[in-house]
């Protein structure tokens, strides 16, 4: 580790510069490990690989905690392996649990500045004073350069669903690399894009209403209904009319009730008490 300049190991003493000093300028990895730990051992090589190949982009600090426990109790540590990663002084990331390349790749890659990040901003810059239009072309460029970076590829997606172009949207979402296209912000944009495209082929909310108020079995009504209502940001009354598809035909639609359930836990990050509670009444549901 000491013939890389880009790792360094961690002390009491020097983990202000080394840690919080240095995140002010580049993203610092932290890697609390100890010798007895084998997961640890086995993250090492993968960590040391990706400092060699980003060359200074970010920097591995790692914090041995049976000689360190002061920092492993300051920063909450009960198991190892558990990486931080410090941006501009503060913890941006925890992982949990030895990773995959990939894995470790993509959440460094949300920080680690790139060429393409200039037209980005251009982009958001154009898109913040109103002109969609033109920003996305410019993003278009950045994810042809750079299809790798996760930021140009999110904001790309966001802004063509923004101007209601889902065709093209889907048509990106398609294009993308898997790792990116797996992580949560590209899921939750997927899971929109989804409901987005079936509440396009609704009717107004007041006629499905009332087709539901006359027949409460129109499970086409209810299906329906529920992705416009997820769409616009009402999850709740989306998670009622999806439960309900599943409580009087679980099979409906190839299970439409509960992957439109899935789909908004999507929405949601999968966490919170909403997503707490519908997971517990679709269980219920289900059994």
């Amino acid at each position: 580790m000491a013939d890389s300049p880009f790792v360094f190991d961690v002390t009491e003493e020097n983990y202000a510069g080394v840690v919080l000093e240095n995140s002010m300028r580049v993203p610092v990895l932290v890697d609390f490990w100890a010798d007895w730990c084998g997961p640890c051992k086995m993250q090492l090589p993968v960590l040391l690989k990706l400092v060699s190949e980003y060359q200074g982009k970010f920097l591995l600090a790692k914090i041995d905690t049976d000689a360190q426990r002061g920092l492993a109790t300051q920063h909450g540590i009960r198991s190892i392996p558990t990486m931080k990663l410090f941006v501009g002084g503060q913890v941006v990331e925890e992982i949990l649990g030895a990773q995959t390349e990939s894995t470790l790749r993509l959440l460094i890659d949300k920080y680690v500045a790139r060429d393409s990040d200039s037209l980005r901003e251009q982009a958001l810059e154009r898109a913040a004073a109103g002109d969609v239009e033109g920003a996305l072309p410019i993003l278009r460029e950045a994810v042809a350069k750079d299809p790798d970076n996760p930021r140009t590829q999110l904001d790309y997606l966001q802004l063509a669903m923004e101007a209601g172009l889902e065709e093209e949207a889907q048509q990106a979402l398609q294009a993308m690399p898997r790792d990116i296209r797996e992580s949560p912000d590209i899921r939750r944009l997927t899971a929109l894009l989804g409901l987005i495209q079936r509440g396009a082929e609704a009717p107004e909310d007041d006629s499905l209403m009332q087709r539901i108020a006359q027949d409460p079995d129109d499970l086409e009504a209810r299906e329906l209904l529920a992705a416009r209502l997820a769409a616009t940001g009402d999850a709740q009354a989306a998670l009622d009319q999806y439960l309900e598809i599943l409580r009087r035909d679980r099979g409906y639609g190839e299970e439409a009730g509960r992957k439109g359930m899935l789909a908004v836990f999507e929405l949601l990050g999968n966490q919170g008490p909403l997503v707490s509670r519908y997971r517990s009444l679709m269980f219920t549901a289900m059994h």
